[in-house]
């Protein structure tokens, strides 16, 4: 199946945290296809670094703003709005502890601000979920059915309970108001622009590594994750936008790694000598998590594409660079 684009030349469209990781990749695609973009940003972990390609392109315009404190009155805020794609909170370990109000306050605050926006200017709203709604699971793989096991008040919850909320506040918009709204689940996801120190454990195995450095793998190592380079992500993003489906639909691969073996596989293709050395386990990490991709197929035709070796040597190349 096929999803006809909906968006494009002559469209305007709201980014929320565009100049972080995934946002700014989601802005880069909306701008090929000739949307005009505007993306805000408070800057507490996205990187003007990240958008500064686009400087000068008139198709784009970077406000910078909490949204969490409501819609900030600029001029390119007057207009109306054909999509808002709601993707900003801080979304990493190391997030979770030094942000975590701020975290509480862009699932709930804003999502609230962006939803009337969107039913007062009858915009599609897409919200940018997470496979932290599904906790530590009991069910392996994660069809969207599965309601989850989450710790309410452990140090993951700021981000888990956020969502699950913001998922909550999205889902009744779209009952009582009748707002063309839908909800992405992202599985963990890596590539160009994402913070070296950020807690994530790619960026930390690679940075650790092009040092030379010990590359240190929490608990056994034995957990497990499915990793989805940022190109297949975007474009499981840009679908569902397109689409008229509501969700939530889970967006990843099913590449599933133990952590330590990803660690190995990511000392290999960088070249490095680095040892692996275990600290012991985060709280709450979840045992294992992989997507159920069914409904992702069957809706939206959404097929990963990007081999592990290929997103992860594209990968260590950004950092080398750095």
């Amino acid at each position: 199946m096929s999803i006809t684009p909906r968006f494009g030349e002559g469209h305007r469209l709201l980014v929320t945290g565009g100049a972080g990781f995934v946002p700014s990749h989601v802005v880069d695609a909306l701008i090929e296809r000739g949307c005009e973009v505007v993306a805000i940003d408070n800057f507490i972990t996205g990187a003007e670094s990240n958008v500064a390609h686009l400087t000068g392109n008139p198709l784009f315009t970077l406000i910078k703003a909490d949204i969490s404190d409501g819609l900030p009155a600029e001029p390119a805020m007057s207009g109306p709005f054909d999509a808002i794609l709601h993707m900003a909170s801080p979304a990493s370990p190391v997030d979770f502890g030094l942000l975590p109000v701020e975290i509480l306050r862009v699932g709930s605050l804003a999502t609230f601000h962006l939803l009337d926006r969107a039913r007062h200017d009858s915009a599609r709203f897409l919200l940018a979920s997470t496979s932290e709604a599904y906790g530590d699971p009991l069910v392996h793989p994660q069809p969207e059915t599965y309601w989850g096991n989450v710790n309410p008040i452990g140090v993951r919850s700021v981000y888990d309970e956020s969502k699950r909320f913001a998922e909550a506040t999205t889902m009744a918009y779209r009952r009582t108001y009748g707002v063309d709204a839908a909800i992405v689940r992202i599985f963990n996801t890596y590539g160009p622009r994402m913070r070296a120190n950020d807690g994530r454990f790619i960026p930390t195995f690679i940075s650790q590594a092009l040092r030379g450095e010990p590359v240190t793998v929490h608990g056994t190592g034995e957990q497990t994750r499915s990793i989805c380079y940022v190109d297949d992500l975007v474009r499981g993003i840009v679908l569902l936008l397109d689409s008229a489906e509501s969700g939530p639909i889970n967006c990843g691969t099913e590449y599933e790694f133990s952590v330590i073996d990803l660690a190995k596989k990511i000392i290999g293709l960088s070249g490095s000598s680095s040892e692996i050395v275990l600290l012991p386990r985060t709280p709450d990490d979840p045992e294992r998590r992989r997507p159920d991709l069914t409904l992702a197929r069957q809706k939206l035709g959404y097929e990963p594409q990007v081999g592990v070796d290929e997103g992860l040597r594209a990968t260590i190349d950004y950092f080398r660079n750095l």
